[in-house]
């Protein structure tokens, strides 16, 4: 049996065709830029919030204390006294005995500035002799020191060696028991020679005493 075929009418609902779905916007440039802005606000947020992090970490009063370097507050290790000079002179040769004196003769110096400190350390009292010696260049000074290391070659005389400090108790430098140390620093040579006074023994504190004299060649330029 066949259907009559059907015709709808004006109040009849027809299926309503679905909507196809927009696309997005492609992948290209203007999308990166928007993924780049977007994690440069990222990373401007965090910067921020770290920095507000340290400042609230590290903030510190204005009257709090601030430490002073230990260096600035170190005392000297010796208080040593000038006791004589400084004498300066140009003729290394004439001031000097023995093989320093040959060198000095072979090797002009520039110049030549002695001079004595005392140094009370608790009972112990030292006198303390320092020689600057100025070389022509560094290969001198080195070869200068080099000889005044060695034992028995001779060397600068001090102020006590050429009878220009009087003092009846002085030690005599140049002896056995005298310390002896020396430094080369460029064109310049410091030479200490230090003995206690009253035949009073300490090595170790004769050999610190001598070894911080050095430092005084400073005050004979």
């Amino acid at each position: 049996m066949s259907h009559p075929h059907f015709t709808p009418g004006p109040s009849d609902t027809a299926p309503i065709p679905a909507v196809p779905a927009q696309p997005g916007p492609p992948p290209g440039p203007s999308r990166n830029r928007a993924l780049l802005l977007r994690g440069a606000g990222l990373v401007a947020i965090a910067v921020v919030a770290g920095l507000v992090w340290y400042l609230i970490r590290h903030d510190s009063t204005p009257d709090e204390p601030v430490a002073e370097s230990p260096a600035t507050t170190a005392k000297p290790a010796f208080d040593y006294k000038l006791a004589e000079g400084p004498v300066k002179a140009t003729d290394c040769a004439a001031n000097a005995y023995s093989g320093a004196k040959k060198f000095f003769q072979d090797n002009q110096c520039k110049s030549l500035a002695r001079a004595l400190y005392t140094v009370q350390s608790g009972d112990a009292k030292a006198l303390v002799s320092v020689v600057l010696v100025t070389m022509p260049d560094a290969a001198k000074a080195t070869e200068l020191k080099q000889l005044t290391d060695r034992d028995g070659t001779g060397n600068v005389s001090d102020l006590v060696r050429d009878g220009t400090f009087h003092d009846t108790d002085a030690p005599k430098l140049s002896g056995d028991e005298a310390e002896y140390e020396s430094k080369a620093s460029g064109a310049e040579v410091t030479i200490v020679l230090t003995d206690f006074y009253y035949g009073h023994h300490d090595k170790q504190l004769l050999n610190r005493i001598a070894k911080n004299a050095l430092k005084l060649s400073g005050k004979l330029r």
